[in-house]
């Protein structure tokens, strides 16, 4: 477990809004990744942004410090400025070993999230590392290792009370977009038709909410979840020529740039001059700084939650504790497994050695006796080999795991 490394950028240690500058886009993430993981000598490795998190996780040999992570980044080739840079690499977390499974286990758990007790995160590691598994950036050990990971967080989720009336982000940005006390009529304008959105809709359908319009990079996208809200669909260059007003824009996208610029919002204003509002989950915010200056807007942002998550995470102390001895008894127990796989790799050459041995026996070694043999001795002999070969495979194997057992 020595060679599991990660980088983490969290909102821990740094600014929400700064974090968007770490976001890769999805297009050239696999070549990227896969750049890194040949110049760097890293055996497996997976991305995970979320809006409150950028993390790269890696099974490598190689010493990771600070000094590595610079020259990672760099490589990365994300765009930052020296000052960007800096200000990133001394706020990065890099965790080895037994410290990084810990890591993972609590991310994967909400623990370290901004919102104890959201359970998006977990869906969103797994996509995480499915999307680089099938991209042959990940192996067996990384398998192992989320195997674990998805298992602790199940169990967590099921045997605490940590997502008990779960407060995540998206349901905190309903509550405060419903204190703004909109009719159920209001014009509605979704951005982006990914998972934060979708779920912010069901919210929105859910209190009778019916007036909706949605724009997506991908159409077909729009076209589905538009379908799901009965309401209408456009790509995102729509956004450019829409002229039938709007109440409220709720907006996330992956985009590095922002999507709603003034010279856009004010086209979608058509000509109304009443404050607004914004719902801009993004990370970085799709609406850029100059929106909020020049017009009258009630913005709301993942920032902005902040202090709710403070408060939700002190209520949930109590579930911490359990949450953190679940944790702890699935490490021991993962410990103890890769114990076992490392010996079964060790061992699975057995097969191969013992048919050898057989093979060079009857074929050489014995070569004549065999031959002078009549048929029903032939067979005799075939049986005898062929019940010590299946011994001599398990035998070795189970005496390994006996001798681990006992020595633990």
């Amino acid at each position: 477990m020595k060679y599991l490394k990660v980088i983490a950028f969290t909102h821990k240690q740094i600014e929400l809004k700064e974090l968007g500058k770490l976001v890769i886009c999805q297009e050239s993430l696999t070549d990227k990744l896969a750049a890194v993981k040949a110049e760097f000598g890293i055996a497996e490795i997976f991305y995970l942004a979320t809006c409150n998190r950028v993390e790269f996780v890696m099974l490598t040999p190689t010493l990771v410090d600070k000094a590595f992570a610079t020259r990672f980044i760099e490589r990365m080739d994300i765009g930052l400025c020296p000052n960007h840079m800096d200000t990133f690499i001394d706020a990065a977390l890099i965790y080895e070993d037994k410290d990084a499974l810990n890591h993972l286990l609590r991310t994967s758990c909400s623990l370290e999230s901004l919102v104890v007790g959201e359970k998006e995160i977990l869906a969103q590691l797994r996509r995480a590392y499915e999307h680089c598994r099938e991209a042959g950036l990940t192996g067996d050990g990384m398998r192992m290792f989320m195997s674990c990971v998805v298992k602790t967080a199940k169990e967590v989720y099921t045997h605490t009370n940590i997502s008990k009336n779960p407060i995540s982000v998206v349901s905190l940005a309903y509550r405060k977009l419903n204190s703004l006390k909109l009719c159920t009529n209001a014009r509605i304008l979704i951005i982006g038709a990914g998972e934060t959105n979708q779920n912010i809709s069901k919210y929105l359908q859910k209190h009778k909410f019916s007036n909706f319009s949605v724009f997506n990079r991908t159409l077909a996208k729009a076209e589905k979840l538009a379908a799901d809200l009965n309401g209408e669909a456009y790509d995102l260059e729509a956004l450019k020529i829409y002229n039938k007003g709007f109440d409220v824009i709720i907006t996330c996208t992956s985009a590095v740039e922002p999507i709603i610029t003034p010279e856009i919002y004010a086209s979608l204003l058509a000509g109304e001059t009443t404050r607004k509002t914004i719902v801009d989950l993004a990370i970085p915010n799709d609406t850029a700084p100059e929106v909020l200056e020049q017009f009258p807007i009630n913005f709301i942002e993942v920032h902005s939650l902040t202090e709710v998550a403070k408060r939700n995470l002190q209520e949930r102390y109590q579930e911490l504790v359990h949450a953190e001895a679940i944790i702890e008894n699935n490490i021991c127990e993962f410990l103890q497994q890769l114990k076992q796989r490392r010996i079964e790799l060790a061992m699975r050459c057995v097969p191969e050695k013992i048919k050898e041995i057989r093979n060079t026996a009857i074929n050489s070694v014995f070569a004549d006796e065999v031959q002078g043999m009549d048929k029903q001795s032939r067979e005799v002999l075939e049986r005898v080999i062929n019940y010590m070969e299946k011994k001599y495979i398990s035998v070795p194997m189970v005496m390994a795991k006996d001798i681990l057992i006992n020595s633990n």
